[in-house]
């Protein structure tokens, strides 16, 4: 079992590497990987190439990769939370309500000609994805359907669309396209400052991550199971929602929302490793979140360049037919 897991994990690896490197070299420019290697050892004198790789395409690729990996081990904390295959960001309308903080703060500073730094953007962010959250949980104290609960969180996220849509139109003539492309889902516009926010973001987040992973297992056999075996339930869930809400919080407030990466991946991750310890899942969901993420940024920019497609669009046609399988799946089980 071992070297099964071991071999996935190097699939993955392979898959991100390759993906890595083809969205590096491919765009409206190509750029070759002796190229690439020239830059990185400083032999190119090619300031333009220098320019694309170095401040475009690099930023993007890791936006995409380490956004991916976030979302779609965000989505897999909400389902343990839940017990709900179908349980992520998207669909439970945290994403929506964390866009529509942000449009209202975007909003607010340009017109007042106020710059807004990372750090107030994941902020606002993270306001919006936890007054989602505690509507949602407020509606799972209500139901136990699974079917209810999502439909709850899709008209949750319904609403929030819908009044982010509202703002936009207060917007300045030259804001709102802008607006506009961030509210459909983008890892273009990514710098390297961004990048180092991300990064600090989960590395603070990570230690939490590794540390659950045993509760999380005991809590997947049910809360009685959890609290025989020593865990604090309360506390517990406290945590779980506080990281998975941040890490979505981190991807709308760069990316914007981005569709399916939180149901889609951890299913399809599971089925690959074929277990659901978080142990394991939760580092497999990351590579398989930042595959997902750089495969679609790549269709996204080049299927029919040189217009460019939102990341959700191309997200929604890989992860919906997921997400009806999965339903499939459970009603026929």
């Amino acid at each position: 079992m071992k070297k099964k897991y071991l071999f996935c994990f190097i699939i993955l690896l392979l898959l991100l590497l390759l993906l890595l490197i083809i969205n590096l070299i491919t765009g409206s420019s190509s750029i070759t990987i002796a190229q690439i290697i020239a830059i990185f050892t400083g032999n190119n004198q090619d300031n333009i190439t220098r320019q694309i790789l170095l401040f475009i395409r690099l930023p993007r690729a890791f936006c995409a990769l380490l956004l991916g990996g976030s979302l779609a081990v965000s989505g897999f904390l909400l389902q343990n939370f839940f017990h709900n295959p179908i349980a992520g960001p998207f669909v439970l309308g945290i994403s929506s309500g964390a866009k529509l903080t942000v449009a209202f703060v975007m909003i607010f500073c340009l017109q007042k000609n106020i710059f807004l730094s990372s750090g107030a953007m994941v902020g606002a962010s993270f306001l919006g994805a936890l007054i989602s959250m505690g509507f949602v949980l407020a509606v799972s104290g209500k139901v136990k359907n699974m079917a209810m609960l999502v439909v709850s969180g899709i008209m949750i996220g319904y609403i929030c669309s819908a009044l982010t849509d509202l703002l936009i139109n207060f917007a300045d003539d030259a804001n709102i396209i802008n607006l506009h492309n961030w509210s459909m889902g983008t890892f273009s516009g990514t710098d390297w400052q961004d990048i180092q926010v991300i990064i600090i973001l989960l590395l603070i987040l990570i230690i939490p991550v590794i540390l659950l992973a045993k509760p999380m297992y005991a809590y997947q056999f049910g809360e009685e199971y959890a609290e025989n075996m020593g865990v604090n339930i309360k506390f517990f869930r406290i945590v779980l929602i506080l990281i998975s809400s941040l890490l979505s919080a981190c991807v709308t407030a760069f990316a914007g929302p981005i569709s399916f990466v939180g149901i889609a991946v951890p299913h399809l991750v599971k089925k690959l490793f074929g277990t659901a310890k978080p142990i394991i899942i939760l580092p497999a969901c990351f590579l398989g979140g930042a595959v997902f993420c750089l495969l679609c940024d790549l269709l996204a920019r080049n299927l029919f360049a040189p217009t460019e497609l939102s990341i959700s669009t191309v997200t929604a046609l890989f992860g919906a037919p997921v997400v009806i399988w999965i339903m499939l799946h459970k009603q026929k089980g």
